[in-house]
């Protein structure tokens, strides 16, 4: 069974930076810890331009955040090693379409990063949406969301649809 772990979005900004939290700064050591006995890991990076709050999302989150190439918007530094060893897509929104053709050859995916109410959830449910037969995991404690309550609630959703929470 080829398992494949997928990072989302552990970039700056959403750790410690403009959107940071101190839940999301908590799971970085897990996620490092799991990427250590990963066989393949991809990686997505939010990128955003300088005219982000111009665009619909800039407008209803009006906060600067993965501002390409700021320091915000790379990849946190405890796993920029694991960067260097695998593919990153940049998505310009919270889905990354790119991810379809990339984990075809994959039996499972488990997701881990950030946040687990916007860009996790929308991840996940792109991937059941195109391959409903694979596995799609969320491992919740190497996950944060915008809160607590909605890391919850995502989490929720994501189970009544037929992803696996552990």
């Amino acid at each position: 069974m080829k398992d494949l772990i997928l990072i989302i979005d552990m970039q700056n900004d959403f750790i410690d930076g403009s959107l940071g939290t101190k839940e999301a700064q908590s799971i970085v050591p897990r996620v490092q810890k799991k990427l250590a006995t990963a066989s393949a890991i991809m990686f997505t990076q939010d990128t955003h331009g300088q005219d982000y709050l111009a665009s619909q999302e800039g407008k209803n989150l009006p906060v600067k955040h993965c501002i390409k190439p700021e320091k915000g918007w790379e990849i946190c530094d405890p796993l920029k090693p694991y960067v260097m060893k695998s593919n990153v897509f940049e998505k310009p929104t919270f889905g990354c379409t790119k991810l379809i053709q990339a984990v075809e050859p994959y039996d499972s995916i488990t997701l881990v990063g950030l946040c687990t109410d916007i860009c996790i959830i929308s991840n996940a449910l792109l991937l059941k949406a195109f391959y409903p037969e694979k596995t799609i995991i969320v491992d919740s404690k190497c996950c944060a969301g915008v809160t607590p309550e909605s890391h919850e609630n995502a989490l929720k959703a994501m189970r009544s649809c037929q992803i696996t929470i552990v």
